[in-house]
């Protein structure tokens, strides 16, 4: 008699294509180059890097953390959203739990999971009943083609972000980098969002499930664009980046509080600075110099 683990291990290999013989989609990024700016992805994080596909198409890029079952960041090309958010229906990452099963995320199926799944990534029952909400990194609203931005709903893509961060400041973020690379953006903008983990001790959720953020980071890289920028925007081409806060507790020598901040969102604020400046505090945390963007998307060959 098969075990019902065993009988979803098949389903897994079924779903997702059986095995396959082609190149891994986890493990490197050759097949997903096209995601980073001059085919570079960030130097100075270790993980283990996916080409995120869905639909047999390559969607994003991201860095996972095995040991933390979350991700380090997302890369991807930005593009004007259209259409309406497309229902949550959440993947996972078939290769993470057995790396001769095809690259396509697929939807978790009904019933009791894989344990091979649950010891490999997160899960939805790591988010059910905790005081964090599902974090994009690649949001779906960076994207237009609807089988993009559902791709976005793996949780490979996702860290615990506490809710009023993820509907107040850091939304707003997003919105207002969209507006911006949607005006004044003329090629490709490329855009990479990470996390900044805790310095001494991490945070877990469902003990020692999924490691919690202390902060998160985006960065954006434009290389051409229109020149006739309002005096606002100045600094924030060809790369702008920010940084936010996931604990109000935090202290405030990366992201201070602002009083202004609606009450219901304070201490969840989000700094907007250089891209040199947030390198900074990468290296400082990752204790390792982070270079996020090919010769911080200067143009230069």
């Amino acid at each position: 008699m098969i075990s019902p683990n065993s009988a979803l291990a098949v389903v897994v290999l079924a779903v997702a294509g059986g095995w396959c013989l082609c190149a891994a989609d986890v493990g490197d990024f050759a097949p997903c180059l096209q995601f980073f700016y001059k085919s570079w992805p960030p130097k100075g994080l270790s993980g283990t890097p996916i080409c995120q596909r869905y639909y047999n198409q390559y969607r994003f890029a991201t860095l996972y953390s095995r040991p933390r079952r979350s991700p380090w960041f997302s890369a991807y090309v930005y593009s004007v959203p259209a259409g309406k958010r497309p229902s949550a229906s959440w993947k996972f990452e078939p290769q993470l739990a057995y790396p001769g099963a095809d690259g396509n995320m697929i939807p978790f199926p009904p019933g009791p999971l894989d344990q091979n799944v649950v010891e490999s990534q997160a899960v939805d029952q790591d988010y059910i009943n905790s005081t964090y909400s599902r974090g994009h990194l690649n949001p779906s609203l960076h994207h237009q083609s609807r089988e993009n931005r559902s791709a976005t709903f793996t949780l490979t893509n996702v860290v615990p972000q506490k809710a009023a961060s993820n509907d107040g400041p850091w939304e707003l973020l997003e919105n207002s980098v969209s507006k911006t690379l949607a005006t004044y953006c003329l090629g490709e903008a490329y855009i990479i969002t990470g996390i900044i983990p805790y310095l001494n001790k991490d945070r877990w959720l469902k003990n020692h499930r999924v490691a919690v953020p202390e902060y998160i980071w985006s960065a954006y890289c434009c290389p051409s664009y229109n020149n006739s920028l309002p005096a606002i925007l100045k600094d924030a081409f060809p790369t702008y980046a920010a940084i936010g806060r996931n604990d109000r507790n935090s202290t405030q020598e990366i992201v201070p509080i602002s009083e202004k901040t609606k009450k219901q969102f304070r201490g969840y604020d989000v700094r907007q600075m250089p891209l040199e400046t947030l390198e900074m505090y990468l290296k400082d945390r990752f204790k390792t110099v982070v270079s996020v963007f090919y010769e911080q998307c200067s143009g230069s060959d």
